[in-house]
């Protein structure tokens, strides 16, 4: 989900551009390497990176100052790894900034830190986990693991910025008030994402046996 233009004061904003910065660049990296590597994973960066742009620009309105959407960042983090996916995510979010007024510049840290970065780390752990049990389980929880962990860290981004009372209680306070909203909408959401995260992913494989995920 995305905190929209303006609604972070500017300590926050930077704060979350010096978090999300240099794991986007090491990212950036990262694909180089894989397009060195193999010329061919330019159409699997290319699929994975539309993937996240089309489904986090569906956006539907929820906590002022914010929006539920999918992520699309399960298929880019189990074909690539939580770098890369950060990279591609960064890009979405850009350009959904400066195309659609959906998120906005200032606050494109914090929403590369929430939805591309610490969502497809948990995504990622939890791929890891469950892929040597069932493959198809393993993608879908870490599409869902990614979306659900995306719509707590922005929570937690708005509860900083915005406390309930002064102090960690009116933190926490405001915290658990934005996962209850949040939720209305983000646990149906996190189950669709992961579902139509399987299909794509599944017919990678199909069509490309040779695919090799992270």
């Amino acid at each position: 989900m995305h905190i929209m233009e303006g609604f972070l004061k500017p300590e926050w904003c930077a704060f979350w551009f010096a978090l999300a910065t240099p794991v986007v660049i090491y990212g950036a990296w990262r694909v180089k390497r894989e397009i060195e590597k193999d010329p061919k994973a330019k159409s699997l960066l290319a699929v994975s990176l539309g993937f996240i742009f089309v489904l986090s620009a569906l956006k539907l309105p929820s906590v002022t100052g914010s929006c539920s959407h999918p992520t699309g960042t399960g298929v880019a983090v189990i074909l690539f790894g939580p770098s890369v996916t950060a990279f591609l995510s960064s890009i979405a979010l850009l350009y959904q900034a400066l195309l659609l007024a959906h998120g906005g510049i200032t606050t494109l840290g914090a929403n590369t830190f929430s939805m591309g970065i610490v969502g497809p780390f948990f995504g990622f752990l939890a791929y890891k986990a469950l892929k040597k049990f069932s493959l198809p389980v393993a993608f879908f929880s870490a599409a869902a693991v990614a979306d659900l962990t995306t719509y707590v860290i922005t929570s937690l981004q708005l509860a900083l910025a915005f406390p309930a009372f002064p102090g960690i209680e009116g933190v926490w306070i405001s915290a658990i008030r934005f996962l209850g909203i949040f939720a209305i909408t983000q646990l149906p959401i996190a189950v669709v994402e992961a579902f139509l995260a399987v299909a794509l992913l599944r017919n990678i494989k199909a069509y490309s046996p040779e695919v090799s995920t992270a």
